[in-house]
């Protein structure tokens, strides 16, 4: 129900796979998941969803601000839900890892960056890539 709900606010029609693919997306282990991912867990799942709807489905949930798109290893876009709350992320190159963090202190930075160049911070998305240390 909540789901249908999330689809109607945001202008999209309730359809059987835009809410099969939103629940596997709020219920999935991890946070991060390609369009190949979403597929494979609705499949295990039993559930009947073509990859070429998971990809329509995802682009459409993009452009109606349910999802962000992220392109951290080499062109390839996992998308999580949008919550609202900015943060950034960091990829452990060894594991594929990916780590949410939030620290002020560089959000901060970041606007003060800006201003020192006669910008106002809209918007921004920080990725670090990572390695544990040996």
């Amino acid at each position: 129900m909540v789901e249908n709900n999330e689809l109607r606010k945001v202008g999209l029609k309730v359809t059987l796979p835009r809410v099969k693919i939103l629940q596997m997306l709020d219920s999935a282990g991890q946070r991060h998941m390609s369009a190949e991912d979403v597929y494979k867990a609705l499949m295990e799942a039993g559930e009947d969803v073509g990859l070429a709807t998971v990809y329509r489905v995802l682009t459409q949930f993009e452009a109606a601000g349910l999802v962000e798109r992220h392109n951290f290893d080499g062109g390839h876009a996992v998308f999580e839900l949008s919550d609202g709350a900015h943060h950034d992320h960091m990829i452990n190159v060894d594991t594929g890892e990916v780590v949410e963090f939030i620290d002020a202190d560089i959000e901060k930075l970041q606007r003060e960056i800006a201003a020192q160049h006669g910008f106002d911070l809209v918007d921004h998305k920080m990725v670090l890539y990572v390695s544990r240390r040996k």
